[in-house]
């Protein structure tokens, strides 16, 4: 396991020199030891692990970035994955439950009946190391990370994470949704 210590880098545009400065980074690609090809790669699936809200996502994006970046062929040989981590816990004193959405919170609502705790994690750091172990075991969401035929990484990047275009504004102002939480509308 690697552990990164706050938000990463922004890669896109840097020289591997100016990234590797980053000692997050430099870690890394040594923990992997990838910097000389994928031959010596220390572990067949990388996995990313993020809290389950928008600074989890943009994490995401930002390793992404990383890889795709400086090491494309670890993405297109399908070796990294997003690991999906429950929002919410839902139990009563019999049964404890793991929600990834909002439908899967009700229908737990639903399945456990009789005003079950319900718990919204805000991050990782929240789950114990025992609660971590039962969804990361055979059950876990694993979501491999694919590159579609014809995807072009550097249009791709310079979309997702050069500076700030017009079109990144308005895809973003088009495709906005708000989540309510539906279990303090029901109350």
């Amino acid at each position: 396991m690697f552990s990164l210590r706050g938000k990463p880098l922004n890669a896109y545009g840097l020289t591997k020199k100016v990234v590797y400065e980053n000692e997050e980074f430099n870690l890394l690609q040594h923990a992997l030891n990838i910097e000389d090809g994928l031959e010596g790669l220390r572990y067949n699936n990388i996995v990313i692990a993020t809290d389950a809200d928008v600074d989890g996502m943009h994490i995401r994006l930002l390793m992404m970035t990383f890889f795709l970046q400086f090491f494309p062929d670890l993405v297109k040989r399908g070796h990294v994955y997003i690991l999906e981590t429950p929002l919410f816990r839902v139990r009563n004193k019999q049964q404890t439950l793991y929600c990834y959405d909002e439908t899967e919170k009700q229908a737990a609502v639903a399945q456990l009946g009789n005003k079950p705790e319900i718990t919204r994690f805000k991050g990782l750091g929240e789950i114990s190391p025992e609660e971590f172990g039962r969804f990361i075991g055979n059950d876990m969401r694993l979501q491999p990370v694919i590159l579609e035929q014809g995807d072009h990484i550097q249009q791709l990047l310079e979309y997702y994470m050069g500076k700030n275009t017009m079109e990144r504004q308005e895809f973003i102002i088009n495709n906005l949704k708000v989540e309510l939480d539906l279990a303090n509308e029901t109350v």
